[in-house]
């Protein structure tokens, strides 16, 4: 065998390139600054993800192409955790708004209980 890979050779540095490493370097910076959420760089996608960390009965998980699209959905997703931790009023049920009515007219509710048409005997109308 000849060749750089044949027995007895001694080894040679081979350059390492890496791949978006601003991207990357973003990616480690966004880890660091956000607590609650572990950041991520793809490079088969070129795309930044973050998985949040806190408890959730899904896995929370946001995806954007740049940095800065990445930490508004993640703020957004932060945002929403809020607003379900939060009791609603009316002890826990949302009620509908009430739909304004005329006075005047009976509505389906003020009609009283429906009633069944009689048929004449012998079964023929009347």
């Amino acid at each position: 065998m000849t060749g750089r890979h044949r027995d007895g050779q001694p080894y040679a540095s081979v350059y390492q390139r890496v791949w978006d490493g601003p991207a990357r370097a973003e990616a480690e910076r966004l880890d660091q600054a956000w607590a609650d959420w572990t950041v991520l760089y793809s490079l088969g996608k070129r795309s930044f993800y973050a998985v949040a960390s806190w408890d959730s009965p899904q896995v929370v998980v946001v995806e954007d192409p740049t940095s800065e699209g990445l930490e508004g959905r993640m703020q957004e997703a932060e945002m929403v955790r809020m607003l379900q931790a939060t009791p609603t009023p009316h002890g826990g049920e949302e009620r509908p708004p009430a739909e304004p009515r005329d006075r005047g007219t009976a509505g389906p509710q003020d009609r009283g209980p429906a009633r069944r048409r009689r048929s004449s005997p012998g079964g023929r109308a009347a």
